[in-house]
């Protein structure tokens, strides 16, 4: 066994085996796996190991897009099968919103070159003339999904990992992982000791054993699982083919054919959690008792559909362990807390997923950045808050709606709320509708009579939603910002610090702000921030709330000197954004400092007195419209809220929400963190080169060097939807010129309710402003036009005023 490597891979399932071949191929060849007992042990050997590229999200559909293809390689490369069948797969539609779903993936597969098209429920029946099509809306065919063999595929990986240098090595549990002082480890196992670079927890069930090995904990927890095999079918063993897969999603099961017979799983609503306190450590091919009981309902509604599944006897159940995330995404990435330490934990469909995975893991552990944006797997959107009981009752959630429609805006209420704020019950009583970002419950609206629901078309809140954001233009409106992340940092080298981290200069007088992009490692967007002079040794930096502990890795890039001090204040200060026309008269009956532009111009900040309270003012506002931010200590926000919103009542507003900003900022062009803002877009691209400043270093000045002189691929553009009445962009819908070409994709989609349009904020090719496109809302064309402004103050004139 080696002593030394470039990065130990700990977990010989599918996807350790993946980051393994991965990192070979990429020239890393100094690299080892230890497995605990044999490759495959866990999840990974009793797997249905169904494989399909389309997804909801655009980069998981590349993500898997790429695993399907890469088996086959795989196979003529390391000469070990992977068990492939591709007999492609049947997505059926009994409800509008999953037609709604099905018809907005054939649109991203056209956009991306994907196969995935509707069918004639004719041509379905001659595809699949054992299923009953009765009640089915809309049918979609993927020519090339199917299954492959779970130990055929992590064998191939192995294969071509060692066929590279790789070392394997089973039969090695590891007992201890120790950092030491100059980043790196000591893997420690019962057959010696490995000096590594890097560490990679790809444990599966043994994900939470062994990150705490290295003192974090990570929000997993197991479930049980189950599907069965039929015996053999004669209709099945009459045919000179395979049939393709059924996804009944709405009937809350899959099935396929698994040699003669089919194959029937299910995710049912009782929930059966498994190993709550920890994976034991000498599990590894075992399965639970038979349970079928538990999936009834749902091997009813797939006998109805395909009734030979009930005429067949029964040839084996598997019940088996998987683990799970709060969210059932995986937790992937360097752990913020953390030095060289990467995790790959928690993935449901591994085998749709286990090659771009292991790519995405492998650019990153080797070149700092992986090619896609994958802020929304990163193990940093979860922090200390999501805790067992948390993680518990949102695995519940997950699991038993494994096949439920994730809508866009959707939220769920499971293991909330977490984390609230002093003024969280005045909020309810007042008629909020909350979300969660990164733990913290925030208005969505303000609107008793008007549940919360979700879809993709425009839903009962639209109305609410729409008085708000008017409300706001015509008047005042106050919006919790409390979620913003906030950092003080402080000291004489404060400054120098700063410039050394952000690209634009930092603000030389007290009481300036400037806007600042972060740049990633690959040129791109990895943040935008405010960044405020409070006095000649102190700043103030607001960013984006979510991504506070993904930036926390950035700020660990740049040393700090000894004389700076660093800070969070998330938790400890709270935030109002009072904006709209009349918020500078609203405002100033609460302060005796002047308010106006001449005394308080954009992008300054005053420390301001509110009610007796110290207030820090900050002269920004995301809305585009007039406005200020008011930032107090946490003890103090109901205090300051209460008299804002009795200012703002006696000007004819009041409380508004983030589905309101979302429409105002879109109104306004603004980008946003997560969704027009990220590492795999140039600041060229997104108009943030103008605050770049080249006349001294910043954090991955000579990356952005690179790219600098390219010509943008895409540029953020705004386009008016023209012909919506029932349904808006909300991100991800491709764009097409009418005819039909690709050219874009949405980032950001809303109606506009005071300039009375339908927005789309996104990404374009080659389209200049005035060209008409065709944004794909709903999965079909609809007509909008390429705008060369902003329809709400394009000059800026009230942002100033």
């Amino acid at each position: 066994m080696r002593s030394h490597a470039q990065a130990v891979i700990i977990g010989g399932g599918v996807i350790g085996c993946s980051i393994l071949y991965h990192l070979a191929k990429l020239g890393w060849t100094d690299v080892v796996l230890l497995e605990r007992d044999e490759l495959t042990s866990g999840s990974t050997w009793h797997a249905a190991a169904n494989i399909h590229g389309l997804h909801d999200s655009t980069n998981i559909s590349r993500i898997q897009h790429y695993t399907m293809n890469l088996y086959n390689e795989l196979e003529a490369e390391t000469g070990q099968s992977c068990g492939v069948f591709q007999p492609g797969s049947l997505y059926l539609a009994q409800t509008e919103e999953r037609e709604h779903q099905l018809r907005l993936q054939e649109a991203k597969a056209k956009f991306y070159g994907m196969n995935f098209h509707e069918v004639s429920r004719d041509k379905a029946q001659e595809l699949h003339p054992m299923v009953n099509y009765d009640g089915i809306r809309c049918i979609m065919y993927e020519p090339d999904g199917g299954n492959v063999d779970p130990s055929g595929v992590t064998n191939a990986y192995a294969v071509g990992a060692r066929q590279r240098g790789a070392e394997i090595i089973r039969f090695c549990p590891v007992t201890a992982t120790v950092q030491q002082p100059d980043g790196t480890w000591i893997v420690e196992t019962e057959k010696g000791n490995i000096a590594a670079e890097w560490v990679v927890n790809a444990a599966g069930l043994w994900g939470r054993e062994v990150g705490k090995m290295a003192g974090i904990e990570l929000p997993l927890l197991p479930t049980e699982h189950q599907y069965f095999v039929t015996e053999t079918i004669a209709e099945i063993a009459a045919m000179d083919r395979r049939l393709p897969s059924v996804a009944d999603r709405d009937g809350e099961y899959y099935l396929r054919q698994e040699g003669q017979g089919l194959l029937v799983g299910a995710y049912e609503k009782d929930v059966r959690f498994w190993a709550e306190d920890g994976t034991p450590q000498g599990f590894g091919h075992e399965l639970f008792a038979d349970d079928l009981e538990r999936i009834e309902d749902n091997m009813m509604r797939a006998i109805d559909r395909v009734p030979a599944v009930g005429e067949a006897g029964i040839k084996r159940v598997i019940n088996g362990p998987m683990i799970w995330s709060p969210d059932s995404n995986v937790l992937f990435g360097p752990h913020p807390d953390l030095q060289n330490y990467f995790c790959c934990n928690g993935i449901i469909p591994g085998f749709s997923q286990s090659g771009g995975m292991g790519l995405m893991a492998a650019e990153w552990i080797t070149k700092g950045e992986s090619s896609y944006d994958m802020f929304a797997w990163d193990v940093a959107r979860f922090g200390k808050w999501a805790d067992a009981k948390f993680t518990k009752a949102r695995v519940g959630d997950q699991y038993a709606h494994r096949f439920k429609i994730h809508f866009p805006n959707e939220e769920r209420d499971a293991g909330r709320p977490v984390r609230v704020r002093s003024v969280y019950e005045q909020q309810k009583d007042m008629g909020a509708v909350f979300g969660l970002n990164y733990g913290w419950e925030h208005p969505l609206y303000f609107d008793k009579e008007t549940p919360e629901s979700a879809g993709f078309t425009r839903q009962p809140w639209f109305d609410s939603v729409g008085r708000e954001a008017k409300m706001l233009r015509q008047a005042v409106g106050i919006i919790d910002i409390s979620n913003f992340a906030k950092y003080r940092v402080a000291g004489d080298g404060a400054e120098g610090w700063l410039n050394a981290v952000f690209a634009n200069n930092m603000p030389k007088s007290v009481g300036r702000s400037c806007l600042t992009p972060l740049i990633g490692v690959n040129g791109g967007i990895a943040g935008d921030f405010t960044v405020t002079r409070l006095d000649e040794d102190e700043f103030w930096i607001i960013g984006s709330g979510m991504a506070e502990r993904y930036h926390q890795r950035f700020w660990k890039m740049v040393p700090m000197p000894d004389n700076v001090s660093f800070e969070s204040m998330t938790e400890s200060w709270c935030g109002f954004n009072v904006a709209g026309p009349s918020s500078r008269k609203a405002l100033q009956t609460l302060t005796n400092t002047s308010l106006d532009t001449t005394n308080f111009p954009f992008m300054r900040s005053k420390w301001l007195d509110i009610v007796g309270i110290r207030c820090l003012a900050l002269r920004v506002s995301f809305t585009g419209d007039l406005g200020w931010e008011i930032h107090c200590k946490a003890e103090d926000q109901a205090a300051v809220y209460a008299a804002l919103l009795q200012v703002a009542n006696g000007e004819g507003g009041g409380p508004v929400g983030s589905r309101a900003l979302m429409s105002l900022r879109v109104e306004k062009g603004y980008g946003s963190w997560g969704r027009e803002y990220s590492p795999e877009y140039w600041p060229q691209e997104v108009g943030l080169d103008r605050l770049i400043k080249l006349d001294k270093d910043f954090l991955h000045k000579n990356k952005y060097l690179q790219v600098e002189s390219n010509a943008p691929r895409e540029v953020l553009s705004l386009i008016h939807v023209r012909d919506v009445t029932t349904a808006d962009a909300t991100g991800g819908e491709p764009i097409f010129l009418p005819d039909g070409t690709p050219v874009g994709r949405v980032t950001s989609g809303t109606f506009g309710y005071s300039v009375d349009m339908s927005l789309a904020l996104g990404y374009l090719k080659d389209t200049p402003t005035g060209t008409e496109v065709d944004v794909m809302i709903l999965g079909k064309p609809h007509r909008g036009v390429v705008l060369a402004e902003p329809p709400f103050d394009p000059k800026g004139e009230r942002l100033r005023a």
